[in-house]
C-alpha cells in the first residue's frame, strides 16, 4: 500500500497483496450497503491499519487517491460518526483515527438521527391529515422509528454486557 522505503514504514503495518485485496472487498461491500465509494475505501484503509490512525497524505498514498477525495471522504465519515480527526501535540497534519468504540459511537449518532426524523415524520402526518393514505403511511413510520428510538439504547446496553463477558473470559 505504499511506495516508501522499508526504513519509513510502520514495521507493524501489512503491506501485501491480500491486504490491499481485502481493503477493496470491505470498501465494496460498504459501497454496496450505502456508504459512498471513497469514504468506503478510507474507513477500510483505517480498519486495516494497526493503529488506527492515518494522516491523508498516508491514506492518499494508501489508496492512490488524491488528498482532496480524502478530505471529502473524511468529512464525510465524520459527520457519520465513524472517524475523527485529531492533532497529535507537535504536529501540523490532522490525523484521522477509528473511534475506540466505534459502532457504539456510529450508532449513537444514528439513534439521534431517527429520533429527528421520527419527530419530522410525525409533523408530517398533522399536514397531510392523520386519515389520508399520505398520513397513515407517516404515521407508520413515525411508529417503526419511535419503535427503533426506544429499543437502540437498549441493544446499546446488552452490547455492553456482552462486550464485557468477552473480555472477562
Amino acid at each position: 500500500m505504499s511506495s516508501r522505503p522499508q526504513s519509513q514504514r510502520d514495521p507493524s503495518v501489512r503491506e501485501d497483496d491480500s491486504v490491499r485485496s481485502y481493503v477493496e472487498k470491505l470498501a465494496i461491500t460498504l459501497t454496496e450497503v450505502g456508504l459512498q465509494r471513497t469514504a468506503a475505501r478510507v474507513f477500510a484503509a483505517l480498519t486495516v491499519s494497526q493503529s488506527g490512525r492515518m494522516t491523508a497524505g498516508e491514506l492518499a498514498e494508501a489508496l492512490s487517491i488524491s488528498p482532496a477525495a480524502v478530505s471529502g471522504a473524511v468529512r464525510h465519515l465524520e459527520q457519520m460518526g465513524m472517524v475523527a480527526r485529531e492533532r497529535l501535540p507537535g504536529e501540523r497534519r490532522d490525523h484521522y483515527r477509528l473511534y475506540d468504540d466505534l459502532w457504539y459511537a456510529s450508532f449513537l449518532k444514528r439513534d439521534r438521527m431517527l429520533t429527528m426524523w421520527r419527530d419530522a415524520t410525525a409533523d408530517g402526518i398533522d399536514a397531510v391529515g392523520a386519515d389520508t393514505p399520505a398520513g397513515r403511511r407517516l404515521a407508520e413510520m413515525a411508529d417503526f422509528l419511535d419503535f427503533l428510538v426506544t429499543e437502540i439504547p437498549a441493544l446499546f446496553d446488552r452490547w455492553h454486557e456482552e462486550r464485557a463477558s468477552r473480555t472477562k473470559a
